[in-house]
């Protein structure tokens, strides 16, 4: 159980602290598909949440990125309520900050589970703001943030620290342009936008076979060797999905990747998984 969010730290008397507020941090993960690209969704589960949790709701305001991406806070009288959404790995950051005492954080965390059907929920951080005591060693604070391990933002940074034989991105794009799919002139002209965009030498010719067989998985198939590896495709009929695998022991971005080939062949959204491979 998620305690108040007023607390006293430490003992009594002289000694006590005082929080003037605290922050969560929680993660959602393995939420709905597609739940997340649908930005009033969003906006009325946090909503809710705050309602629900007794929060006193001040505003609310909501962006949607494109090609995807929302981004949130819902403003309360007792702080806020914000959210990011990587729909493309089925993920949303959520930050409570509350300085009063009557918000159940707990009811909060799980109605937006609900809302988000996650399958995985995590409260990544609990903290104590504005701890107010003459005797408080704030040395001890950045004790802490020392010791924290930071995980990488940049597959760039990451890439360069771990020197990887290469990069894998492999990209779902769903909701596709019917037409531009089962085109093998266009898929073609797409292979060779996307080695202009990402600055690889192709190597030999495009390759696209149809193969018609099984209605379930009807289409096109495209390999491309590149001068550091290979990019393949299958375009699938029945479905109107793309599905793209690029690899390369030379670096480029994965989100640049992703995001081309959605708005190349008019996709609805993507999701993307990214390795370094050794």
């Amino acid at each position: 159980m998620l305690d108040k969010n007023i607390k006293f730290v430490g003992d009594s008397g002289k000694d006590a602290c005082f929080a003037l507020g605290r922050q969560l941090t929680i993660e959602y993960y393995e939420c709905g598909p597609n739940l997340l690209l649908d930005k009033d969704f969003v906006e009325r589960a946090l909503l809710k949440a705050a309602k629900v949790s007794g929060a006193t709701i001040i505003s609310s305001s909501f962006h949607e990125f494109a090609p995807q991406g929302i981004s949130g806070v819902v403003v309360i009288a007792e702080s806020h309520f914000t959210v990011h959404a990587w729909p493309e790995h089925d993920y949303a950051a959520v930050d409570i900050f509350t300085c009063g005492d009557n918000i159940d954080l707990e009811v909060a965390i799980n109605s937006m589970k609900e809302s988000f059907e996650s399958e995985n929920v995590v409260i990544s951080s609990d903290q104590n703001r504005g701890i107010i005591s003459k005797s408080f060693e704030q040395k001890k604070i950045g004790q802490v943030i020392k010791n924290s391990k930071i995980y990488p933002i940049s597959w760039k940074k990451e890439y360069e620290r771990k020197n990887p034989w290469g990069v894998l991105t492999s990209v779902d794009i769903y909701d596709c342009d019917h037409e531009g799919i089962r085109d093998a002139e266009n898929i073609e002209q797409f292979v060779y936008e996307l080695c202009d965009l990402i600055d690889m030498k192709r190597f030999g010719e495009c390759q696209v076979v149809h193969f018609g067989e099984d209605k379930k998985v009807e289409g096109f198939s495209m390999t491309q060797l590149i001068e550091t590896s290979l990019i393949s495709g299958h375009f699938a009929n029945a479905s109107n999905r793309v599905y793209l695998d690029v690899f390369s022991c030379k670096f480029y971005e994965p989100r640049e990747v992703a995001e081309f080939a959605a708005k190349f062949f008019k996709g609805d959204n993507y999701k993307m998984q990214i390795a370094l491979r050794q």
